[in-house]
């Protein structure tokens, strides 16, 4: 279910389940809640999530759009710390596809930006 943000960006924020403690190239969060999952892969715009991973670490992250870049999609994941202590620095990752997965959950798998 989604829930209401501070309103300056006028977005709710939707949660984003994680099978693993961090992200890698290659992993997969499910975000939940969309009103319309078809239409946000058709037509993916900027969107605040809540990265909840599988230790139980909770990360308020946003997706952000590129324009003029293929795919479209930047998850910013801010600096954070894993159950086990592991610190985690803030980093930016390339939505490489969604999917709309049963349950209308939209799957986000992430890949590395290129590094400058």
């Amino acid at each position: 279910m989604a829930h209401p943000s501070d309103g300056r960006a006028g977005t709710d924020t939707f949660p984003a389940l994680c099978g693993h403690t961090h992200l890698f190239p290659g992993a997969r969060c499910r975000v939940q809640g969309l009103p319309d999952p078809g239409a946000f892969v058709a037509g993916p715009r900027p969107l605040d999530v809540d990265l909840r991973f599988s230790d139980g670490v909770m990360v308020a992250a946003r997706l952000r759009t590129e324009p003029g870049e293929e795919p479209p999609l930047v998850l910013s994941v801010p600096a954070h710390t894993t159950a086990a202590g592991t610190r985690i620095d803030a980093r930016a990752w390339r939505v490489r596809d969604l999917v709309v997965r049963e349950g209308a959950d939209v799957e986000l798998v992430v890949g590395a930006l290129p590094r400058s």
